[in-house]
């Protein structure tokens, strides 16, 4: 992802013009890695699995509540993540926008799929049943829309970005607008948090339920880097922050309670979700935006690959060392090991594959869009009256 300071003053009614030059915020990029580790941290030492040989409880009794925080990393990576996709959206057209989501995340994640049913039917197999039919379904991302399960537990954060890329999607389709993003902002998470009280299932989905504050709110954050004096701005922020505590926040802590032995209340679970934008907040809107040291950017390229891969294969890792390792050596050496695996992925796979994935879809949807113009002119033409005085023969 990258991040800029310097992107044009925001015309409230004018369609946003392509800002070149952005310079990376570093500290972003730092912020993404913190928040993958915390996930790391939560699904190594604070959820109850079996591959320490004990109770995740009786292995870490006094990091385990400490660690639970972890799975907050997940609300920091949606704020974020509405920041960023809304920079990176500014000034772009549909066929681009599209194009670069699918060659940023698709080649990774193909990977991490293989990963991970390779491990459950070859190396370790009996722990969840995957067959041809729920890896293909995998395969595409969505397959949550067809009741499919995930082979890999944190897959079901990325089916809440593919929904809010789609919206985004259908802002640049209309006209994004500095007005129209304002709009967005403050009337989409009020609709989808209605959806979820009155029960709709399918307008919960659609309008990404319980998350859609902390993608709105990470992109009101955006628009502050530009207007930091707006009050309507900071009010809508506000509102996406009481709504954030109040919907992910608690969902969240069920998450927690169900695959831990921590329960977290409202007091507490509210301050996780304030820390997840004021971190955001911090290196927008201050003097951390200025910060270019290159190392906070290579740790950032982890993240995504060992968000991915950590889980299902770290927990087979510290299952297998546990038994010859102190507790903390092996979480170590297991995170060291993640890590490692992160970078290969990140050198080798994303970036190679990306920009040629990205560059393939950009051209074909390019010529899917000319092929659709002809086809509507020939209707067009077909359809118009004969000049008059023409004889038919």
């Amino acid at each position: 992802m990258t991040g800029s300071t310097t992107t044009p003053a925001l015309d409230p009614g004018r369609a946003a013009a392509p800002a070149a030059g952005r310079p990376r915020l570093a500290a972003l990029d730092g912020l993404r890695f913190l928040a993958a580790m915390a996930v790391l941290a939560y699904h190594y030492v604070a959820v109850n699995h079996s591959a320490w040989g004990a109770r995740t409880e009786d292995s870490f009794p006094n990091l385990q509540p400490v660690a639970a925080f972890g799975s907050f990393g997940v609300q920091l990576f949606f704020v974020i993540s509405g920041f960023v996709i809304l920079m990176s959206a500014w000034g772009r057209d549909v066929r681009s926008f599209t194009a670069s989501r699918v060659g940023r995340l698709f080649p990774a994640y193909w990977l991490s799929v293989a990963a991970v049913v390779l491990l459950l039917v070859v190396v370790a197999p009996g722990h969840k049943d995957v067959g041809i039919p729920e890896t293909a379904a995998n395969l595409t991302m969505v397959q949550r829309a067809f009741g499919v399960q995930d082979v890999e537990s944190v897959y079901w954060t990325l089916w809440a970005e593919l929904r809010f890329y789609v919206l985004v999607g259908v802002l640049l389709a209309l006209g994004m607008t500095r007005n129209r993003l304002v709009a967005f902002a403050a009337v989409w998470p009020v609709v989808a948090a209605v959806a979820v009280q009155s029960g709709s299932t399918l307008g919960a989905t659609v309008l990404v339920g319980t998350d859609a504050p902390l993608f709105a709110g990470g992109m009101v954050l955006f628009l502050l880097t530009q207007e930091r004096r707006s009050p309507v701005l900071w009010l809508v922020l506000a509102l996406n922050v009481a709504l954030a505590g109040v919907m992910s926040g608690r969902s969240q802590s069920l998450r927690i309670a169900t695959s831990t032995d921590v329960t977290i209340g409202p007091q507490t679970y509210w301050i996780a979700i304030l820390a997840c934008f004021a971190l955001v907040a911090a290196v927008a809107l201050t003097r951390l935006d200025r910060l270019s040291w290159r190392w906070l950017t290579v740790v950032g390229a982890l993240t995504y690959p060992l968000y991915l891969l950590h889980s299902s294969w770290g927990q087979w890792m510290i299952g297998k060392t546990s038994p010859y390792l102190p507790a903390g050596a092996t979480f170590a050496l297991v995170t060291v090991v993640m890590l490692a695996v992160a970078y290969l992925v990140h050198r080798f796979v994303e970036r190679p594959f990306g920009p040629r994935l990205r560059r393939a879809v950009a051209r074909d949807l390019e010529l899917a869009g000319r092929a659709l113009g002809r086809g509507r002119r020939e209707v067009r033409a077909a359809q118009a009256p004969e000049p008059e005085g023409a004889s038919s023969r």
